[in-house]
């Protein structure tokens, strides 16, 4: 039997336990990836909300990890079937590459953080894809990915971890790679989507069905799009930018996460916390661990967990090319200007707040992937060059219009500050 076949025969025949889940209805495992379910490290992505902070503002982001992580196999099992059975398909995967690549799909997620990327958005921290490669590669996971699915766990966490290499299959990670993150990726087509349910908004749904069913394999490029799925491309870029805008850049989600963000910082430069103490919590352990060490603006992170405690007091749009942008750009110049604005709010209004109580957040960069191929016979063009509104121009509009630059800090200050855009000058 070929290749091909036992790929195709393991993909029709072996999945027969079946998941329920409430956006993708069955999800199919095989009896090993349901055990694989039942280790600690998967275990622990039940415990850590998808959205984190969210849930102050939208009560219905309870998902979790663990429910994204199953979606996001269900996609990519989807996905890498069309590519088998294309017509385009170019041959050169195995039945290890691609059950390894389901693997990375299903537990992509595992080295993740509570407050979902805050953490790793300015703290010295490693970032979840290594924590991932090295639970993939250390952990009680490692004997079920090797003797139970019957894979080299290191093939498996090289498509995760782009640090690592997994030389006898090294074409198939590059191709695999690409797969799982790139502008129609498995990843990208769940957490629109469930984040979208979960929330009760509709801006981030998508038809996957019509989206794979336009995908076209590419041996280099991973995959490209047939020039009837360039509408969907531009619906996904769209919706990306509209859950930014009204759930994951939300100011009820960013200003308490900014609180824990500095709390945590200060922690850090103080010497009181290594940013391994964070490695391996969850949402449930975070707060009470955080509360036992020996620094006072730990102690607020329970306070901010509490819904508006801290809120919003200014914001204007982020020019990171203005002179208190520059200023503010590096741990250090932010911490100084946001001592200098809390003496000033302190005289003037007369009150004592923690060093802890007032942040400046800062966005951080966030991409609109375009860099997809649209593939026709014996033709082939950039996106962006396909006759798509999404130039380059239009990917700089969203970015910009979604940066805004926040004054953070407590509730009984709102309403209070006098000419607060003083600050920012």
């Amino acid at each position: 039997m070929s290749a091909h076949e036992d790929i195709l025969r393991h993909l029709e025949r072996d999945y027969t336990n079946p998941v329920r889940d409430p956006l993708w209805k069955h999800i199919y495992l095989t009896p090993a990836l349901e055990k694989a379910l039942r280790t600690s490290p998967f275990v622990r992505l039940g415990r850590l909300r998808q959205l984190g902070l969210a849930v102050q503002v939208y009560p219905g982001a309870t998902h979790t990890r663990a429910n994204h992580s199953l979606g996001v196999f269900h996609l990519a099992k989807r996905i890498i079937h069309s590519i088998v059975l294309s017509p385009s398909y170019p041959g050169h995967l195995s039945l290890e590459g691609v059950k390894a690549f389901l693997c990375a799909a299903l537990f992509h997620d595992l080295g993740h953080f509570p407050y979902a990327h805050v953490l790793e958005d300015g703290l010295a921290m490693r970032f979840h894809e290594e924590l991932t490669g090295v639970a993939l590669l250390d952990s009680e996971l490692t004997p079920v990915l090797r003797f139970d699915v019957g894979i080299d766990p290191m093939f498996c966490a090289a498509i995760v971890d782009k640090s690592l290499e997994f030389v006898p299959g090294k074409d198939q990670v590059k191709f695999f790679r690409r797969l799982l993150s790139g502008v129609l990726d498995p990843d990208k087509l769940d957490y629109l989507n469930r984040d979208a349910y979960f929330c009760g908004v509709p801006y981030g749904i998508q038809d996957p069905d019509f989206i794979i069913s336009q995908m076209i394999p590419h041996r280099e490029l991973g995959i490209g799009i047939h020039p009837k799925g360039i509408l969907s491309v531009e619906h996904l870029l769209f919706s990306k930018y509209l859950m930014y805008k009204s759930v994951y850049w939300h100011k009820g989600v960013r200003s308490p996460s900014a609180l824990i963000k500095k709390a945590l910082t200060l922690a850090i430069n103080a010497g009181v916390l290594r940013p391994e103490a964070l490695y391996g919590e969850d949402d449930a352990s975070f707060g009470p661990k955080m509360a036992r060490f020996d620094h006072p603006a730990l102690r607020k992170i329970n306070v901010a967990e509490t819904s508006a405690t801290y809120i919003t007091l200014y914001e204007q749009p982020y020019d990171e090319n203005s002179l208190f942008s520059v200023r503010i750009r590096d741990t250090k110049g932010r911490f100084e200007t946001e001592d200098e604005i809390r003496r000033e709010i302190e005289r003037d209004l007369k009150v004592s707040l923690d060093p802890e109580d007032l942040t400046i957040d800062v966005p951080h960069s966030v991409s609109f992937e375009v860099d997809l191929p649209v593939v026709r016979e014996n033709w082939q063009k950039d996106f962006t060059e396909s006759g798509t509104v999404f130039d380059a121009t239009v990917v700089a509009g969203f970015t910009s219009n979604l940066k805004k630059m926040r004054l953070v800090g407590p509730r009984a200050l709102k309403g209070k500050l006098r000419q607060p855009e003083r600050f920012f000058l």
